[in-house]
């Protein structure tokens, strides 16, 4: 079976090490640059800014803080700044929501940009979409920019290291996620002679055996304060690799019911959104082997979950019971998904309101 698809592998230059973001000055004078704009957030700002001063030595930069949401309304604001400030590069420093961010402030605006991630809080940062949120946190969709690049993600393990712990976890869970999403509809024949999408589930299943392997001892040394061989490579793989398994795969591999759930929850259930994305994307991927009935993959991932205080449940969000209208409102809107129908089972509003109210009682069963 051939399958035209969109390939997009990632930012046109990447370096995570120490030392790293001193490379900048080489990569934005390729573009002729002149005025930055540099969008930033708050507390990571405080770390991350005293690695990034020596911008002010060769261009005339524009500091801004964002308001803290991936918005449409905020980036229009920023969009009306690039042309008032006559940008000519945007960079981005901060979380995933603000990489998020900058990535549409640039298309709205024509702009080059790159971005340095200070928290391994989101899966692939430099992926060629846009998670939208409201002005009140609840979730809007998202922007897709498939004819856009980074010029460039670069960023220091040792302005990672200090990000909280839950973090770091949020993101692993988030970059998990990649693997359980992709994993039953690359695994039909029909799609074995595509080496792109062969490539994309490689990359999942690195993204699930460096996670499962060395994640617990990464969480570990993050605690210590220590920027170690394993701290880096899991790190490496939320920041790089995991962008990879969308990158490469397009809409077969990017996410299905995992996200979808996600999405659903933090539009009609305002009491999740104390959770972070990764956070509620680890229930998703319960969710999701609720769906395809893995029961026995989900025993396996429940001493992880334990370990990591990660959500298996909506009742341990303090979220369930479900009323009749907020369970139907949630399973209408993954149900009125597409990525949720490329997975090669039956899938209705009915079968997706099952998985919901089986995994509850399997959970609540194994507590």
């Amino acid at each position: 079976m051939d399958t035209v698809i969109n390939v997009k592998v990632g930012p046109q230059f990447y370096k995570y090490g120490p030392g790293a973001i001193e490379a900048i000055p080489e990569i934005v004078d390729e573009y002729k640059t002149q005025r930055i704009l540099l969008i930033h957030g708050t507390v990571s700002w405080k770390k991350a800014s005293p690695y990034l001063r020596f911008l002010e030595n060769g261009y005339s930069v524009q500091y801004e803080r964002y308001s803290g949401e991936c918005s449409y309304k905020e980036a229009q604001r920023l969009a009306e700044l690039v042309k008032e400030v006559e940008a000519d590069f945007i960079i981005g420093v901060g979380g995933g929501k603000l990489c998020d961010l900058v990535y549409y402030v640039a298309s709205l605006t024509y702009k080059p940009f790159g971005v340095v991630p200070t928290l391994a809080s989101n899966c692939a940062p430099w992926a060629p979409l846009s998670v939208m949120y409201k002005e009140n946190g609840l979730a809007e969709g998202k922007t897709e920019h498939y004819k856009r690049q980074a010029a460039f993600m670069i960023t220091d393990p040792n302005i990672v290291l200090t990000a909280p712990v839950k973090y770091f976890v949020a993101g692993i869970a988030d970059t998990l996620a990649k693997w359980y999403e992709s994993d039953l509809i690359l695994e039909q024949r029909k799609f074995a002679n595509n080496n792109f999408l062969m490539l994309a589930r490689h990359s999942a299943k690195v993204c699930k055996d460096v996670i499962l392997e060395e994640g617990p001892q990464a969480i570990a040394d993050m605690q210590k304060g220590i920027a170690s061989p394993s701290f880096i490579k899991v790190s490496e793989i939320i920041f790089g690799v995991a962008g990879l398994v969308g990158g490469f795969g397009d809409k077969y591999a990017r996410n299905t019911a995992a996200h979808s759930i996600h999405d659903a929850i933090s539009a009609y259930l305002p009491g999740v959104h104390k959770y972070l994305h990764g956070e509620k994307v680890a229930y998703g991927i319960f969710y999701q082997l609720a769906l395809e009935e893995k029961w026995q993959v989900i025993d396996e991932l429940i001493p992880l979950y334990n370990s990591l205080s990660l959500p298996k449940s909506l009742t341990e969000m303090g979220q369930y019971p479900l009323s009749e209208e907020a369970l139907d409102n949630i399973v209408k809107l993954i149900n009125g998904k597409e990525k949720v129908h490329l997975l090669p089972i039956v899938i209705n509003e009915s079968v997706l309101k099952k998985a919901i109210i089986d995994l509850e009682k399997y959970i609540n069963m194994e507590v």
